[in-house]
């Protein structure tokens, strides 16, 4: 087996939990996740005829939510693990979105569109697992129209105060603890080691300053366990 086949965080590894990623998701957020997402969606600020790009879409939680948040909004899911995207294009058939939300395989480092096809990007709980982050932050400067938005939703770890030790605790433990035993596989202890690796937030805005985003908003969510990062790409000189 390849090394690209078996890296953590890729396609691949997302494929052996698809099954039941929604439900563990569910379970080691408390429901959470689904008001980041709402948040998320309203940071867009997004017209009725919007076309809007979800990178790391997986399941598509969140290209889904986009495309109910107004009537004609067009989305395109992009995600490197097929079988999430099965997952996914299953929800928009039982919701009735299949004209207005596709589903595709991806990669974020290398976006197979033109620049400034979209009015808003989004990527939920997927930064972390690129490989060069700085290149995924540039492409999707490059392929959001200029006055468009960037939404970026990402886990991170408290570093203060007895909230911040509750949340490392969860994380450290209980994240890892109960992905394994619902989902039958040893994945969910990446994520506890992806959060831990991602960069603070400071450090993170510096990165997407230096891809070609003007950052509006870094947001802590629920005590510092989540951040939403919301940007505009810069026009270029």
């Amino acid at each position: 087996m390849s090394t690209e086949a078996v890296r953590q965080g890729s396609g691949q590894m997302f494929d052996a939990i698809a099954g039941r990623y929604d439900l563990v998701n569910r379970l080691i957020s408390l429901g959470i996740d689904q008001s980041w997402r709402e948040r998320t969606v309203k940071s867009l600020e997004l017209s009725n005829d919007a076309r809007v790009l979800d990178i790391a879409t997986g399941t598509a939680d969140l290209a889904i939510m986009i495309a109910k948040s107004e009537g004609s909004v067009q989305v395109i899911g992009l995600d490197p693990s097929e079988k999430m995207l099965e997952v996914g294009r299953a929800k928009i058939a039982h919701e009735g979105l299949g004209r207005r939300v596709t589903l595709q395989t991806g990669d974020a480092e290398k976006l197979p569109f033109a620049d400034r096809t979209f009015d808003g990007v989004s990527i939920a709980f997927g930064i972390r697992n690129v490989p060069d982050r700085e290149r995924a932050l540039a492409e999707m400067a490059r392929v959001t129209k200029i006055g468009g938005r960037v939404a970026i939703l990402e886990l991170s770890e408290p570093r203060a105060g007895w909230l911040g030790r509750l949340a490392r605790f969860h994380v450290h433990t209980v994240v890892p603890t109960v992905g394994a035993l619902l989902s039958g596989a040893p994945e969910y202890a990446y994520l506890q080691r992806s959060i831990a690796a991602f960069p603070p937030a400071e450090d993170f805005v510096q990165r997407m300053e230096r891809a070609g985003l003007s950052v509006i908003e870094c947001a802590p969510l629920t005590f510092g366990v989540c951040h939403l990062y919301l940007a505009e790409p810069r026009v270029r000189a």
